[in-house]
């Protein structure tokens, strides 16, 4: 592994594993580093090995997630082969939080949430996606993304206000699943023969075996994306531009698309712009959906357009303090020295760190 400034292309130090290197995460406090059996945590301050955790079970694909929030330095890993069970390990005690029984097969996607208080998984089934609270470890939401085929999950996200989550495959579809309770203080409907029918049917499934009625409790997709293209890997992210909430897809054939999503009806989301990333840089616009608000009748409608992008730190649930909430009180000894100050020499990780160092010699603890 080796570690550069990314402005001045010098090399800050570099690291030999026993294997290959699968996947990388990090956050400002915390350098994670996945091998097929091992994993180890680094400082970023200042680049040490602070933990190796050895023995893991097989990760061919180098699954794990490390929350982004670096007070809350949760690192999530497949803790069996052979079952769904998810090993949670906390980054800053370096001490195993907890396992959970998230899913019956094996494992195939892990995301946190920005504060690192969710964390949402799928199966290789990638039927049913589940989020459980951090770091208890309880499930709190359950939700059916199809029943009809497997397939390949390869992109789990949170919205950063963490209202929405949104997976795709390796098939046409994007499902958005919106993370709500629904209360029992809501007004007593007045009676109606659908709703009675209702009742009767969440009163059937307590006499249904456990996997039927767990079935047909499962939330469905709050709104979904048709690609026109299936069998690619593709990658999600959801974002808020000019106060509207967007989806973005990224595909492997190199196009980026920017979708529309409606926070309160939700639905089938609308195709504004196609970006070509490959080549000539062509941009393509739906006219008739483009960043403009949209009918009056929509929820677009309703929202106040500003003129100019809202920075990042006026965004819901961002913060310039490394990811906690507005008014959390960060113990001192979690913040580093200073922020990364490109053009400062004593930035970290310090630069003069591993010259001459030995690679591959690294302790294990």
């Amino acid at each position: 592994m080796n570690v550069y400034h990314f402005k001045k292309g010098t090399e800050i130090c570099n690291y030999s594993y026993s294997s290959n290197i699968l996947s990388i995460r990090l956050n400002r406090q915390r350098l994670v580093v996945c091998l097929e059996e091992s994993i180890y945590i680094h400082n970023i301050k200042d680049m040490k090995l602070l933990k190796t955790i050895v023995d893991t079970p097989p990760n061919t694909t180098g699954l794990c997630a490390l929350s982004i929030n670096h007070a809350n330095s949760y690192l999530a890993y497949p803790g069996s082969a052979a079952s769904g069970e998810i090993a949670l390990y906390d980054g800053n005690t370096l001490k195993t939080a907890c396992t959970i029984p998230a899913h019956d097969g094996p494992l195939a996607a892990l995301a946190f949430n920005s504060t690192g208080s969710k964390l949402a998984s799928a199966s290789e089934k990638g039927t049913v996606i589940r989020v459980f609270s951090i770091p208890g470890g309880q499930k709190l939401y359950e939700f059916r993304r199809g029943m009809k085929r497997y397939v390949n999950i390869s992109s789990l996200v949170f919205s950063m206000d963490s209202q929405f989550l949104c997976a795709s495959s390796n098939t046409e579809t994007v499902h958005i699943f919106k993370l709500e309770h629904l209360t029992d203080s809501r007004p007593e409907e007045p009676p109606t023969w659908s709703g009675y029918m209702g009742k009767m049917f969440q009163a059937a499934t307590n006499y249904l075996p456990a996997q039927v009625s767990g079935m047909m409790n499962q939330d469905r997709a709050f709104a979904t994306v048709r690609l026109n293209i299936s069998g690619q890997r593709n990658i999600c992210a959801l974002s808020t531009i000019q106060k509207l909430p967007r989806l973005l897809v990224t595909t492997s054939d190199g196009h980026l698309y920017i979708y529309n999503l409606d926070p309160q009806d939700g639905g089938e989301c609308v195709l504004i712009k196609k970006h070509s990333l490959l080549g000539s840089g062509k941009v393509e616009e739906n006219k008739e959906n483009d960043l403009q608000p949209p009918l009056p009748q929509s929820y677009a409608a309703t929202v106040a357009r500003q003129s100019t992008v809202p920075s990042a730190s006026t965004m819901p649930g961002y913060s310039e303090d490394g990811g906690a909430l507005r008014g959390e009180v960060i113990p001192e000894h979690e913040f580093a020295t200073g922020p990364v100050c490109l053009d400062d020499e004593n930035e970290f990780p310090p630069i003069i760190l591993c010259r001459g160092g030995q690679p591959g010699k690294a302790k294990r603890s």
